[in-house]
């Protein structure tokens, strides 16, 4: 294993091979949740991961902006692998950061695997969900954007209440108050330049069926399913199918990415090195 500092960012970077997949987490968890696919990636690419500031243990409350974080995986990737794009290996909130950080630099990303968040909060999406859909999204993001904003035991005490509702699979230690700043800026408005995704590279997306309501909408996993070298997959587990299935999952991101290809960044050295 190697650890960089990058951008005052802790990252790993474990495995060998000649392409490197960077690994973005989302809520509430940090780079321990990928070790199951750490461990069954490495012997043929490089993972790379980082946990997302603010997520850390100890971490103060605080906001981080979207360029901000988009800026860490742009400074990551660009550090780590400068000669060939990145396959990205995104869940949750990783989802959003990731997408936007692929939209804004398709030259540094190869190809990418979502993980349950697709358009979320498109139109079509919306409309797929219906008004109980609608609520219920409003209800848990409001409620943890909320506990952010009060903070302290009581903030706390509202994180780990939801965080059973939902049947997260984190340890009580995980379940910290700060972790809850993407959900109050984006009810704030500070993530409102975020852009509906829609990939320009090979995507795969994969999605748990098992769920009160989806994160994407059935037109955009049919506009995937029609694209070459991209489909969308569904599996019978909640938000977290990396976990409930690890196997299962591990395998479909691994017989995917064998049967597409990445190139190098032909452009990334001086000529004639």
């Amino acid at each position: 294993m190697q650890i960089k500092t990058i951008n005052g960012t802790e990252v790993l970077i474990e495995g060998s091979g000649p392409e490197t997949i960077l690994l973005l987490h989302g809520w509430p968890d940090n780079r321990a949740l990928w070790e199951g696919q750490v461990a069954a990636f490495k012997s043929h690419y490089r993972c790379v991961r980082f946990t997302w500031p603010g997520f850390e243990p100890g971490a103060p409350r605080g906001e981080h902006s979207l360029d901000s974080l988009i800026a860490l995986c742009e400074a990551v990737v660009r550090e780590v692998s400068p000669q060939r794009p990145v396959i990205l290996l995104v869940h949750d909130w990783g989802c959003l950061f990731g997408y936007q950080f692929a939209q804004r630099h398709p030259d540094l990303v190869a190809r990418i695997v979502g993980v349950d968040i697709g358009d979320a909060g498109s139109k079509d999406h919306l409309t797929d969900i219906g008004i109980k859909g609608k609520l219920g999204i409003v209800a848990y993001q409001l409620w943890l954007a909320a506990a952010w904003r009060i903070g302290g035991s009581i903030g706390e005490s509202m994180t780990h209440s939801m965080a059973r509702r939902m049947h997260v699979p984190a340890p009580p230690e995980a379940l910290t108050v700060q972790k809850n700043y993407p959900y109050y800026s984006t009810w704030t408005g500070k993530y409102k330049s975020a852009r509906t995704f829609r990939p320009a590279c090979p995507m795969l997306f994969i999605y748990g069926t098992r769920k009160p309501f989806m994160f994407h909408s059935s037109a955009w996993a049919r506009e995937l399913d029609s694209k070459p070298g991209s489909r969308a997959v569904a599996m019978d587990t909640d938000h977290w199918p990396m976990l409930r299935q690890t196997d299962a999952f591990n395998q479909l991101v691994l017989d995917w990415l064998g049967s597409t290809t990445v190139t190098e960044k032909t452009d990334a050295l001086p000529a004639g090195l």
